[in-house]
């Protein structure tokens, strides 16, 4: 996956130049005259991160920073913020007539002793269900049959409407459990508890509900919500 790089000004310039063509010489990408010594420094630091490269006389982005390049404002000469892509898997057992589902306690910032499903980012190149089974065993030690439930677009504004995160999340479903819950990770901790429970807590991140009843649902479905937050 590609990192964001503290990327100079100079060295965004000489990004946009070669955004838009297929390669170019060291005086065509040194449009505003800079010394030579200084544009060169910045030539160096961008074939050290690998986002260029040099054939003879001429340079040019390779997969790596044209990938990079790609996510610039080429007006603010910036990387664009963009929303992450997550998952989050709600796991559901039955014990006798009650049914149960795998809550999980924040205990890291932000938004430190929340109370919502497992979640995760998903890494680069990975799918969806594969992403998923990942998260889980990594923070619960539990598997299970994976099902896609829905998507949720999921924005989190403080009190003077400053965005805080921009998420997407696939709403996965996890029943027929197998394995042994780990109840204490590092940054949380699992605990099984009936809907009427979860309905019951105060601390819970906003649309938990909508997130369990999404994902015991028959029907593929979408959502979208902003919401203005606490405790961040």
């Amino acid at each position: 996956m590609i990192k964001d790089f503290d990327v100079h000004p100079i060295q965004a310039g000489i990004l946009r130049e070669l955004l838009f063509v297929t390669s170019a010489g060291f005086g065509q990408l040194n449009k505003k005259k800079i010394s030579t010594d200084l544009f060169s420094f910045h030539i160096r630091q961008l074939a050290n991160w690998k986002l260029l490269t040099k054939i003879d006389t001429k340079y040019s982005l390779t997969a790596k920073g044209k990938e990079f390049a790609n996510r610039f404002d080429t007006e603010e000469n910036e990387v664009e913020k963009q929303a992450k892509v997550a998952v989050l898997i709600v796991v559901s057992k039955r014990i006798g007539s009650k049914r149960l589902y795998l809550l999980q306690q924040r205990l890291k910032q932000p938004y430190y002793g929340f109370w919502g499903f497992v979640t995760g980012k998903l890494k680069w190149g990975e799918t969806i269900l594969e992403g998923a089974r990942r998260e889980l065993i990594e923070e619960t030690d539990l598997d299970g049959e994976f099902k896609i439930a829905g998507i949720k677009h999921k924005m989190d504004y403080d009190q003077e409407g400053n965005i805080l995160e921009d998420k997407y999340f696939w709403v996965i479903s996890v029943t027929q459990i197998k394995g042994e819950l780990v109840a204490d990770f590092e940054g949380g901790k699992n605990v099984w508890m009936t809907r009427r429970e979860i309905e019951e807590r105060a601390d819970l991140f906003d649309g938990v509900l909508e997130s369990l009843d999404m994902a015991m649902g028959d029907k593929f479905e979408m959502s979208e919500q902003k919401y203005k937050v606490g405790g961040y």
